[in-house]
């Protein structure tokens, strides 16, 4: 088995035009949770933080369901892929948190991965296409209107620091490492 690349983590650069910045503070975040799962097994990945059920292995999975969600389904009108098409959310309307506990390392860094590269080529689709203006393909169930990119980058931001917030306790719990 060969040891994987450590996450190299970049600042978000202190002054450019406002699209490049908010892509920077959501690479930033996405690098942060992987700098938090780095090096843990299957098993510490899997670890919750009681009285708590989440796991780093189920914010992993969570955040690429995320990735797919927003830019993919939302953004542009895609389909869910795999592994969400095929999952039965009726059963377990939290799947990709309890599935999680079954997939290697590998594995839930391989759906996370793939689900940010494929979130980057549609945020540069938009991008190109409209900006950050660009109109989701998808109506708000709340609002019955369009997002815009801006709001889901901004969205997404959120998601992923607070998402390393719980991360930053679930870690000191599993091994105590702490900090970034």
């Amino acid at each position: 088995m060969t040891t994987p690349a450590r996450t190299e983590r970049t600042d978000p650069p202190l002054a450019a035009d406002e699209a490049t910045t908010l892509v920077a503070f959501l690479d930033y975040h996405r690098d942060t949770l992987r700098l938090k799962t780095e090096g843990l097994t299957a098993e510490q990945l899997a670890q919750p933080l009681a009285p708590s059920t989440l796991t780093l292995g189920a914010l992993l999975k969570h955040v690429a369901l995320n990735e797919a969600s927003w830019f993919g389904e939302v953004l542009h009108g895609r389909p869910m892929p795999e592994p969400w098409a095929s999952a039965d959310w009726d059963a377990d309307r939290d799947w990709e948190m309890t599935s999680a506990r079954d997939d290697s390392p590998e594995e839930l860094r391989r759906i996370m991965d793939e689900s940010v590269e494929q979130a980057r080529r549609d945020i540069d689709a938009a991008l190109a296409e409209g900006g950050l203006e660009f109109r989701s393909a998808t109506l708000s169930r709340k609002e019955g209107q369009t997002f815009s990119l801006r709001w889901i980058l901004l969205h997404m931001i959120e998601e992923y620091a607070r998402h390393n917030g719980h991360a930053d306790f679930l870690r000191e719990a599993v091994d105590g490492v702490t900090g970034e």
